[in-house]
């Protein structure tokens, strides 16, 4: 039994309603189209995350909830050993066809976040962009990133904030998501500086915090960013199909989500659209 499963040592029940929620949010990124969200709406970030950690050749780097690689492959290109986690294996299928293309090499390995199968003090920077922040428990995620660090090592996310556009787009397809499990708290608050200070405490030094946006302008208009967003992102596919059977709630969550990217849309021109995303980039110092 490693550490991290001696801290939680789970009851039977807990394990299993565990298992059932972890396997919803696997299914969840499974759908869609998420590899296309992130080459196409946010290709800055992963680069962005690791210049930020300073990777160096040679460093042992975890990217976790990695996704299709957006950092680890970056990672790796800086010159990092890098292994890419992720609870959705189904995502690394584009990863690897990407790191092949880039020819640089990525170990991809199957885990959970919040319990991480990896020794104590394996990496030198350990990451995450977007990714960790969507894990539901979120201490027990934060203290998985500093266990695998190693002491002096780095520890660096990108995280969408609370009042950010993607914040905001949470917020309003909320009323029509079925409701979270006890004990979960909402991805945006990885956004929340005070939170991060509470969730890593005193085990890291040098805390630094920036609020940074990316522009997104993939779509031409709202309504083709609404279509977008549900035809390709886990989160909202999952909204739509929990009201599947009811027309109703369909239609007046279409009403909602297009007001709201209507009035989020900042682009002047017609025939474009340009949405300011907000979020957290930290990296702080294990000690």
């Amino acid at each position: 039994m490693n550490s991290a499963e001696q801290r939680f040592a789970p009851t039977v029940e807990q394990d299993e309603e565990d298992r059932r929620l972890k396997a919803q949010h696997r299914a969840l990124w499974a759908s869609g189209n998420y590899p296309a969200v992130a080459a196409e709406l946010i290709p800055t970030l992963g680069p962005e995350l690791v210049a930020a950690s300073g990777v160096r050749p040679g460093d042992r780097v975890l990217d976790v909830a990695a996704g299709s690689g957006n950092a680890a492959i970056a990672a790796a290109a800086a010159g990092g050993i890098v292994t890419a986690s992720d609870l959705t294996p189904e995502l690394f299928e584009a990863g690897r066809r990407v790191a092949a293309e880039r020819g640089v090499e990525v170990e991809w390995v199957q885990a959970d976040a919040e319990m991480l199968p990896f020794a104590d003090n394996s990496f030198d920077v350990v990451m995450s962009s977007v990714g960790a922040m969507f894990a539901p428990h979120h201490q027990a995620t934060a203290d998985e990133l500093v266990r695998v660090t190693r002491p002096g090592g780095t520890i660096a996310m990108i995280n969408w904030t609370p009042e950010s556009f993607i914040g905001k787009m949470f917020a309003t397809i909320k009323p029509y998501a079925p409701p979270p499990p006890p004990g979960t708290s909402p991805p945006p608050l990885w956004g929340d500086e005070a939170h991060i200070r509470k969730l890593l405490g005193d085990r890291i030094t040098n805390l630094r915090m920036q609020r940074r946006s990316v522009v997104m302008d993939h779509c031409a208009d709202p309504l083709e960013f609404r279509e977008y967003w549900k035809r390709n992102y886990g989160p909202t596919i999952a909204v739509y199909r929990f009201n599947a059977n009811r027309p109703e709630r369909i239609e007046a969550l279409d009403r909602e989500f297009l007001r709201f990217l209507t009035a989020w849309n900042q682009a002047t021109q017609p025939g474009r659209t340009a949405y300011d995303a907000e979020y957290l980039l930290l990296t702080a110092v294990k000690r």
